[in-house]
């Protein structure tokens, strides 16, 4: 294991899973605004598995500019984890030839790397898992306050956690609600069963979508506490970001959810990031 560069920080990567951009408006999330002011970026990807895949890349969600080349944006996207790790000389070549941020930190930098993540999709058995000492699909798929519990930052090293939290995803359940209170949508609910047999899907009225999405707002505010156990559980020197790995649709164009959509809510996602102390 490497001696770690000396002031290097702890990064904290939180996926808010599914959550766009105007549902995280709506949900005045006053802690989170601590790391300073919400931006409207846009995800690589419209589903789970391949927007994670990106992230781990070290690419977050971007800005979208007009009259840049792709290169130069990448270039300059990378060269912003100097400073979010206080380490020096971190751009694309340094990154190669596997080009995965875990691998990165803690194989070349000797950073502790753990991950929780709350979707099956992203469990330990996928290509994810590589390069971290610590990667868990968490028991309950809604239960964020459980993976800041878990949280633990050695005193020799710095630590790298990606936690993808699953409250803002459907059915957008917070962890103190009855399962049998849960929305029940059919193609929705239970979807691995309802694709092995082959079941139809349902249509939706406009006033389950606008419970859906009140519901996601709902998921976000009280996340905003959360995130507040997660500001006191770090130690100094943590850089924290928090986004979404893709948005959601809830009628726009005959839309609901996410995945081989194409359109500007579900690419379109929050994104915030600083220093914590």
């Amino acid at each position: 294991m490497p001696r770690p560069p000396e002031g290097a920080s702890n990064l904290v990567i939180v996926i808010l899973d599914s959550l766009r951009h105007d549902s995280w408006a709506a949900a005045r999330m006053p802690v989170l605004s601590r790391l300073g002011a919400v931006e409207r970026r846009w995800s690589y990807a419209s589903w789970t598995a391949p927007s994670h895949y990106n992230l781990l890349m070290g690419l977050l969600p971007h800005t979208s500019p007009a009259h840049v080349h792709a290169s130069e944006y990448y270039k300059q996207d990378f060269l912003r984890y100097s400073e979010r790790l206080g380490v020096p000389g971190i751009e694309f070549a340094r990154l190669l030839p596997g080009l995965y941020l875990p691998s990165f930190l803690h194989d070349t930098l000797g950073y502790y790397t753990g991950a929780m993540v709350s979707m099956p999709v992203l469990n330990s058995a996928t290509p994810l898992n590589r390069g971290f000492d610590r990667y868990e699909l968490m028991p309950r798929h809604n239960d964020m306050a459980a993976m800041v519990r878990q949280l633990s930052f050695p005193s020799d090293r710095p630590a790298f956690y990606l936690l993808n939290v699953g409250e803002t995803h459907y059915p957008y359940a917070l962890p103190t609600e009855d399962p049998a209170e849960w929305p029940r949508l059919p193609g929705v609910h239970g979807v691995l069963r309802e694709l092995n047999e082959g079941g139809e899907r349902g249509s939706f009225t406009a006033a389950q979508l606008a419970e859906l999405q009140a519901r996601q707002i709902r998921a976000a505010s009280y996340l905003d506490e959360v995130i507040g156990l997660l500001f006191d559980a770090v130690p100094p020197n943590t850089w924290v970001i928090v986004t979404s790995d893709h948005g959601e649709l809830f009628g726009e164009a005959g839309y609901f959810g996410h995945g081989p959509i194409a359109h500007d809510k579900v690419f379109e996602v929050p994104f915030v990031e600083g220093k914590l102390r």
